[in-house]
């Protein structure tokens, strides 16, 4: 995969370029009533949640959360506070960038069309993409392609706006279970695993792993 030039490098947004942070949200909400392995259990089962709650229609991302932080308080015995739900979403056009992003991903842009393909609304993404130091051709959501990752219409919707096959694009992202996992089975045989320490590595996904996008233009040559 070394010196591979894609038509296009497309990127998962949260977690892999912009630094996630609904774990934080939901320590401010119970930080001070549970213990650190309460907490840790809870941002755990919130995770599952989200992901749960994505699998099936598309359904507005405030509703995500919604239903998920609610779900994840009711396996917790936490009383549920819509107002709770409600800040945690509100905060994700403020998220900035992994310190690594900037640099590396202007370097890369300067070559070759970088892509965001991001379970977001249109109007949080455009935010936190401003933060990210670099042009991007192309900004893609779940709400346009009606559909999350890790379902394969999500990626289709992508392909189709790019007029593109998986070959001609690799992708980038943190996540086996929202990105890597769905392009492996789609056909995009270029795939780089940024290990942000989200999951566990696997290599039978067939993958270059990076420890962050510093490590991104020698992938390509640059």
């Amino acid at each position: 995969m070394t010196r591979f030039r894609p038509k296009y490098i497309t990127f998962d947004c949260y977690g892999t370029l912009t630094n996630f942070q609904m774990a934080e949200g939901a320590r401010d909400v119970f930080g001070a009533q549970l213990d650190a392995a309460k907490m840790a259990m809870f941002i755990k089962n919130f995770a599952a949640y989200r992901l749960d709650e994505i699998l099936g229609d598309w359904k507005p991302y405030n509703e995500v959360i919604h239903n998920s932080f609610e779900r994840t308080c009711k396996k917790n015995g936490l009383p549920f506070r819509a107002e709770d739900a409600r800040m945690i979403y509100e905060r994700v056009p403020t998220w900035g960038p992994h310190a690594d992003v900037p640099a590396g991903l202007a370097k890369v842009a300067k070559e070759i069309p970088l892509v965001i393909l991001s379970n977001a609304m249109n109007d949080q993404i455009m935010s936190n993409v401003a933060k990210l130091g670099a042009p991007f051709y192309a900004v893609y959501t779940a709400q346009q392609a009606n559909a999350y990752k890790p379902r394969f219409q999500a990626f289709e919707y992508m392909f189709d706006m790019l007029n593109c096959n998986p070959e001609d694009v690799m992708h980038c992202s943190s996540s086996f279970r929202y990105d890597l996992m769905s392009a492996y089975d789609l056909g995009i045989k270029n795939k780089v695993w940024v290990n942000r320490g989200h999951e566990p590595a696997n290599p039978f996904y067939e993958y270059t792993e990076i420890k962050d996008i510093s490590e991104l233009p020698a992938v390509v040559g640059l």
